[in-house]
């Protein structure tokens, strides 16, 4: 079927494919998230055992190694990291480029249930999930109030601003940094427990069972059932003071006879300060497949409206990687302006007539923007690396409908009707045409396919590209030809050639004069350039810039938090005075 001649005799259709096609795109433009790079997400499993009160020598030994142990023997398995805190043991495995994820999260359960009973009895029970996370921190704010204790500004975070935060789309996780946690101390008196011969251990075991809620089976009530629950929890920290504590002797006392219970705030573990002062901090991820820029508004917006509802509090933003993802959108735009004008300027200046220049540019936007469709149907975003296969093929998109139009006028010139020139020098130069558009997708598609993390970086460049210029075929095949064979009306101009043709084709005789000493320089540029292939650096390490430089200071393991506040004061005196 030959694609041109049937769009040149029935140009309706093609009209409306090609409006279909921009509607398409515009719509899919809209819905794109906008990011700095594309979402890097790896296959990982986090797998998380609590334990209450355990050191974390005690949690190394006899839960994260046995985890370890057990998901080990996973196939596809790249990494397994572990951190170990007092109580709490969280493992995460990361599992090689394109796993199923889903099936790996079915192996990881089934690989804890089976160690579940060799793992300390009083534990929690174990939380495997999947990590949804893309990208560090995407806003950071501090919390300060004249008015509101630290507990009460700590709990307005987690109360307030937690659930507000979690309503915008895309937010995946907001953690709080700094403030202080809720705790109920029950400090043991070794005088009263040596006189009534009671361990703490006893004790500890005996406060464990407080806060059990049990299924307690099924009963009959007004001749329906009711299921029944055996609760034995305390609300305060009054009630924990009054519960019995069984002696070896068969005696019991209150809890208060033998410790002092109070109900306040747990000793802080981690300190938020700002400018020399401390506030309570929090900091907030997307989710993968969400937009930084959509994201970061909603956020922002979440936080004028606690504002307004709350003008004792104040919010400051100390960290945003959002700017930098509107700039690095903003400039990729105007990138992309820019090389469709100057190709329309190239264009005009060789074809020096307006309607074959017109019909030449219009293959631009009717190629871009149909691949604005397919980047939503792949889940792609607009970012660096897909703004930029876009920038990179925007003058190779134009070729096709330059030869067509081209074609079309020398033909116009030997005295043809408009319709038979365009029909003519569509058929003419068709298999050249399309030779060199499949060539070039073929040159793209393969980058889409690169191994490893680079290649989850220039899979979307890959594709957006190969897109591009296939359009770029269909708009040449279909609608360039109709459109040079209705509007390049008009007396046929002569076929002359210009003073910087005539130049060309001097040195094209020269080149077949001289095809030897052609031939030599033509290798020996070839042979240059493969030497300086090892001068070119052969890493890729995407980075992202942060609003704010960012300095680490790690202390040697046991320090305490007093330690790391004298050393993080002492650091930001030495940077204020250089």
């Amino acid at each position: 079927m030959n694609l041109s001649r049937w769009g040149i005799k029935y140009p309706l259709p093609s009209v409306l494919l090609f409006v279909v096609l921009v509607v398409a795109g515009l719509w899919g433009l809209r819905q794109l998230p906008i990011s700095q790079l594309p979402d890097i997400a790896l296959p990982t499993i986090q797998v998380t055992v609590n334990l209450p009160g355990a050191p974390p020598s005690t949690i190394e030994t006899d839960v994260t190694r046995k985890v370890e142990d057990a998901v080990a023997s996973i196939s596809d398995i790249r990494r397994i990291n572990s951190s170990v805190s007092e109580g709490t043991s969280v493992t995460r495995i990361e599992f090689e480029i394109g796993r199923d994820i889903d099936r790996a999260l079915d192996e990881v359960r089934d690989a804890v249930a089976r160690v579940r009973r060799d793992l300390p009895q009083d534990i929690d029970e174990p939380v495997t999930q999947r990590i949804n996370l893309v990208g560090g921190t995407l806003m950071a704010y501090a919390v300060e109030s004249d008015r509101l204790a630290p507990d009460e500004l700590s709990w307005f975070v987690d109360d307030k601003v937690t659930k507000a935060i979690f309503s915008v789309p895309g937010v995946g996780s907001v953690s709080r940094v700094g403030g202080v946690d809720r705790e109920v101390r029950v400090d043991l008196r070794a005088e009263a427990l040596q006189a009534l011969g009671v361990t703490a251990g006893s004790v500890s075991a005996q406060l464990a069972r407080l806060q059990v809620e049990r299924p307690g089976g099924r009963t009959e009530t007004g001749g329906a059932e009711q299921s029944v629950r055996t609760v034995a929890v305390v609300r305060t920290a009054q009630d924990l003071a009054d519960y019995p504590i069984y002696l070896p002797d068969g005696r019991s006392v209150r809890l208060s006879a033998i410790a002092t219970v109070t109900d306040g705030a747990a000793e802080p573990r981690s300190a938020a300060l700002l400018d020399g002062r401390y506030v309570v901090g929090f900091s907030t991820r997307r989710t993968s497949g969400s937009s930084e820029v959509a994201v970061g508004d909603g956020i922002r917006e979440r936080i004028a409206e606690l504002q307004a509802e709350h003008p004792e509090v104040r919010f400051t933003e100390v960290q945003s990687t959002v700017e930098t993802a509107k700039a690095s959108y903003d400039s990729s735009m105007i990138m992309l302006l820019e090389g469709a004008l100057l190709s329309v300027l190239v264009v005009w200046f060789f074809l020096r007539e307006w309607r074959a220049t017109l019909i030449s540019a219009i293959a631009l936007p009717l190629s871009v923007i149909p691949t604005f469709a397919v980047m939503h149907w792949l889940d792609f975003s607009l970012n660096l690396l897909t703004l930029l296969a876009l920038a990179v093929v925007i003058g190779v998109l134009v070729d096709d409908a330059i030869v067509e139009v081209e074609n079309v006028a020398r033909h116009r010139a030997m005295g043809k009707p408009p319709m038979q020139a365009a029909i003519d020098a569509a058929d003419e130069i068709g298999i050249a045409v399309i030779a060199t558009s499949v060539t070039l997708a073929a040159v793209f598609i393969p980058v889409a396919f690169m191994p490893g993390v680079t290649g989850k970086f220039f899979r979307e460049f890959g594709w957006t590209a190969a897109a591009a210029v296939l359009f770029s075929l269909l708009v040449a095949r279909l609608l360039t030809p109709m459109l040079a064979g209705h509007f390049m009306r008009g007396e046929p101009k002569t076929a002359v050639d210009s003073p910087l043709m005539q130049r060309y084709l001097r040195w094209v005789e020269l080149a077949l004069h001289y095809r030897g000493r052609a031939l030599g320089l033509a290798f020996a540029t070839f042979v240059l350039s493969l030497g300086l292939i090892p001068l070119i650096p052969k890493t890729f390490v995407p980075t992202t810039d942060q609003s704010r430089a960012q300095l680490q200071v790690e202390l040697p393991p046991g320090a305490r938090l007093v330690d790391s506040l004298q050393v993080a004061d002492e650091v930001r005196a030495r940077l204020r005075e250089q």
